[in-house]
């Protein structure tokens, strides 16, 4: 039996990405696009509420089926568990996104947002980046890495509640790095400007500041170095060194009153 693979995106459902990693996972089982019906980029987990969510499908042939949603990439996700599909797929993939989701990215990323998603739902989740926001990015080198990491995913699995965020370079691979999340922060992240009438506005631009650039096992690092890179991420986002630390405050020390809070 085939693997059922589940596919989506933040570039929509005809971005030239999607086409490919679809066409990539032809080659390993039968897929089932759900994908927003236009660009979502940087709508990280955000979930539709407002809006009734739609979805159209709109192509079906052997192993190949295509649906379009008005929702987000999460959105796209849980429709597609909750009401598209009859049972679990095997594998959610999400991209090929253009423009990288390396370091902090990822906690913008619709892509991650979708992969996140589907590893809440049990569902070994990979999502694959480029680092070039073309729409006529080139992915001819990063298609076998692509293909070898979701069958070694396949094969192997993934624990509970860890997904995969796969990165990589413009141009000549040189190999695969696992690597961690790179720290670092976007700076100078609007442009203001002003309208025919006077009024300012804001356009997001910025650029991502490396806080530890000399780090070989980063992920900015991996890429900088023509590599692929593998950062094993995971939907628990506590703290978990910081249980016992915070546990020695004094915060139970005494009755907190109404009268203390509204000082």
């Amino acid at each position: 039996m085939k693997p059922t693979i589940l596919i989506t995106n933040d570039d929509g459902v005809s971005a030239p990405g999607i086409r490919v990693l679809t066409r990539v996972m032809q080659q390993i089982g039968n897929v089932i696009v759900v994908a927003p019906d236009g660009p979502r980029s940087g709508q990280s987990n955000a979930i539709t509420v407002h809006t009734p969510l739609r979805y159209r499908l709109l192509e079906k042939s052997e192993g190949l089926t295509i649906y379009s949603c008005n929702g987000t990439p999460t959105d796209c996700v849980k429709l597609a568990f909750n009401d598209i599909i009859e049972t679990n797929p095997d594998l959610v993939v999400a991209g090929i996104n253009h423009g990288a989701n390396s370091a902090i990215n990822v906690i913008y990323s619709g892509t991650m947002g979708a992969v996140l998603e589907g590893c809440q739902h049990g569902v070994a989740s990979i999502g694959f980046s480029l680092c070039d926001h073309s729409h006529e990015a080139d992915f001819t080198a990063f298609e076998p890495y692509i293909l070898r990491i979701a069958n070694e995913t396949l094969k192997n699995g993934l624990p509970e509640n860890i997904c995969l965020n796969v990165n990589a370079p413009i141009g000549e691979i040189q190999g695969i790095r696992i690597s961690r999340q790179c720290r670092g922060v976007w700076v100078k992240e609007f442009a203001r400007r002003t309208d025919p009438v006077g009024h300012d506005y804001y356009w997001l631009t910025g650029y991502f500041e490396n806080h530890e650039p000399d780090a070989e096992d980063t992920d900015e690092w991996a890429l900088a170095n023509s590599y692929v890179s593998i950062v094993p991420t995971t939907t628990d986002m506590t703290a978990h060194a910081m249980i016992e630390p915070i546990g020695k405050w004094e915060l139970q020390t005494q009755e907190l009153k109404t009268t203390d809070i509204n000082r």
